[in-house]
């Protein structure tokens, strides 16, 4: 089983608002698409890391989608402190659950589809997984992490570069996913 853990904690201080709450020009949040592309893309859970508004976060996560069946809501006590508290917060609330890998994804990749989530899981699941979606070579997200990684990841996240340090020091497989979205992070209007 592979669990989707969606990273939405920040305050989106550049963007002006918590990016949980952006919604595209259709009118469609942020949250609740990110939330259907990790379980489009194969994931059989999520869990969504709220912080910064994390009551209207909720509300609109709730008003958004028609069932919530398999989502859960974690909300991160220090996430003032960056993705790595949200990070470690997310991966504290999925080691009771029975999954083998969780997909982390991040809120703020509006291109990035349920193929690019579907690709990176095609990479190889299990407990010792550790693969990420790459953009012209770029590394980037979603990330899959398989449990035998999240100790070491948690431990390891820290300020804003979550996972950053504990991939760089591991064998990672890249997924080119170039050819699906451009998995740039929007942090202005």
């Amino acid at each position: 089983m592979t669990h989707g853990l969606l990273l939405a904690a920040g305050a989106g201080s550049r963007m002006g608002m918590p990016k949980a709450l952006v919604r595209d020009d259709d009118g469609t949040p942020w949250l609740t698409r990110s939330v259907q592309v990790l379980r489009d893309g194969g994931c059989d859970r999520v869990t969504v890391v709220l912080g910064a508004a994390a009551d209207e976060a909720e509300w609109l996560l709730a008003d958004g989608l028609a069932d919530l069946t398999g989502v859960a809501v974690v909300r991160a006590a220090a996430w003032e402190a960056g993705m790595g508290a949200s990070l470690r917060a997310g991966l504290r609330a999925v080691a009771g659950e029975d999954a083998e890998a969780v997909v982390v994804h991040l809120v703020d990749l509006p291109d990035v589809t349920a193929a690019v989530v579907a690709r990176v899981l095609a990479a190889g699941g299990g407990p010792g997984a550790l693969a990420r979606a790459a953009y012209a070579g770029t590394p980037g997200h979603p990330v899959l992490l398989g449990r035998d990684h999240w100790a070491g990841v948690a431990e390891s996240a820290a300020g804003d570069r979550g996972a950053r340090g504990y991939l760089a020091a591991h064998d990672v497989v890249l997924v080119e996913c170039g050819d699906l979205a451009t998995g740039a992070d929007v942090d202005s209007r």
